[in-house]
């Protein structure tokens, strides 16, 4: 056990706590019992406090091992600090790939299941546990417990975005998709404005995979201007003479380093609005239509090691909403609004359409209409901002996805999610904290 500084994704808060690091399942109970409260963590790709405990903070990277896969129904089953990373490389080149990915690879499938995750093709194919088979988790009452539709079903519901609050997972056993081909065929739709984004996504509903970068400081008719990505798997077929040579094998992308903290004041509301100018512009050249590679269609910014310390040292905060369909036009021109009013842009703006929620899952995020996600450096201001966001967000009937929350109230959490919190409340022990849990009174 050794006391450091650790944070989530976004770099805020930070805090020091104890960790843990079991080496395999069979320890996990032991360390489990010596802590008065402890929080399982993996990759702390989570962007706020959600995995942060000053108590205790069980590391779960080294129960990494791929234990089976079953090539007839595509049924890997891993330990629960296997990464999403780990699973492309040793599935892929045998015709694999997840039916669900976030948007960077190295998150582990503890982590995917206690965030529920989602990625660019939620109205097609739900969210990430609608392709969890089973896990088996740790409760805090020191049993090991077999999760699934079948047996322990509120559990398995309930654990699916509950951010481990209801125990450890330990393995779990998800579907993959079968593919032919390691590639994206992309197709690129120019939006000059909102309107014209959503139009792209309702005129698709059918596309594998979309998803808009937005710039989120354009102004009068430019507002909510964006560049949407489609995307199905492509065949062999679709390949250049280079890519057939082995398809299941895209040369691997350079990974480049941030060196350092940016400075705080090299991130205000005119770089960051000449960026959003010139991306747009970059973006809107070129072929509509492309066939790009599996790491550069989900994983842009995993390229770039560290990217977080773009934002400086104080961090950053991520804010995501879920609205539904018929309040999310006027409710996202009005979020528009404000922040380029406060001028307080985010280059990293992403907008994405949702589909039908998971039936009986109390604590999964994603609901049907659309989601919207922009990053903030940390300041006042910026803090004050995602106040009036919340409110908006409130007043339209949405929620806050508690894997990039930071500063949520309990009041927004509550009134978000008041089936999950009366679930969470009434089935789980106190022992499993964290310091988000602790500030939203779960």
């Amino acid at each position: 056990m050794i006391r450091r500084e650790i944070s989530g994704w976004g770099r805020y808060p930070r805090e020091f706590c104890a960790v843990a690091q079991p080496r395999d399942p069979v320890a996990v109970p032991a360390v489990l019992s010596e802590l008065t409260s402890a929080i399982p963590r993996g990759m702390g790709r989570s962007y706020g406090d959600s995995a942060i405990n000053p108590d205790g903070v069980i590391d779960m990277r080294r129960l990494n091992r791929m234990l089976s896969f079953d090539p007839d129904t595509g049924i890997l089953v891993a330990e629960a600090g296997a990464t999403l990373a780990d699973v492309i490389d040793a599935c892929l080149p045998r015709g694999f790939f997840p039916m669900v990915t976030p948007g960077s690879k190295f998150v582990t499938l503890g982590g995917a299941i206690a965030a529920d995750v989602h990625g660019k093709n939620h109205h097609v194919d739900g969210s990430f546990g609608d392709h969890v088979a089973w896990f088996d988790l740790l409760c805090p009452d020191g049993v090991e417990r077999r999760c699934s539709l079948e047996a322990n079903p509120d559990l398995f519901n309930l654990t699916l975005g509950g951010m481990g609050l209801t125990g450890i997972v330990l393995r779990a056993a998800i579907r993959l998709r079968r593919v032919e081909t390691g590639y994206i065929r992309q197709r690129r739709v120019v939006a000059s404005n909102l309107e014209a984004a959503m139009r792209a996504f309702e005129d698709y509903p059918d596309s594998t995979y979309s998803v808009a970068w937005i710039d989120c400081l354009a102004r009068g008719a430019a507002r909510g201007r964006s560049l949407v990505y489609l995307g199905e798997h492509a065949r062999v077929s679709d390949l250049t003479g280079a890519q057939k040579a082995d398809p299941l094998r895209p040369k691997r992308r350079a990974l480049r380093q941030v060196p350092l903290d940016a400075p705080s004041c090299s991130l205000n509301r005119w770089t960051v609005r000449a960026f959003n100018a010139g991306y747009f512009r970059a973006g809107s050249r070129g072929p509509d239509h492309a066939v790009v590679d599996w790491d550069r269609y989900f994983y842009p910014l995993d390229a770039l090691r560290d990217w977080n310390r773009i934002y400086g040292r104080k961090g950053f905060a991520q804010y995501q909403c879920a609205l539904p369909p018929d309040s999310a036009a006027d409710t996202l021109a009005e979020m528009l609004e404000a922040v380029s009013d406060a001028g307080q842009g985010s280059f990293l703006a992403v907008l994405k359409m949702f589909g039908a929620a998971a039936a009986n899952r109390p604590m999964s995020f994603p609901r049907p209409g659309y989601t919207l996600a922009l990053d903030f450096p940390i300041s006042d201001a910026a803090l004050r901002l995602m106040d009036r966001l919340d409110a908006m967000t409130r007043a339209a009937g949405g929620r806050l996805y508690l894997a990039k929350d930071s500063r949520m109230t309990p009041e927004m959490m509550h009134a978000s999610y008041p089936e999950g919190v009366a679930a969470l409340q009434a089935c789980r022990a106190p022992q499993l904290q964290s310091t988000q849990s602790r500030r939203l009174r779960l």
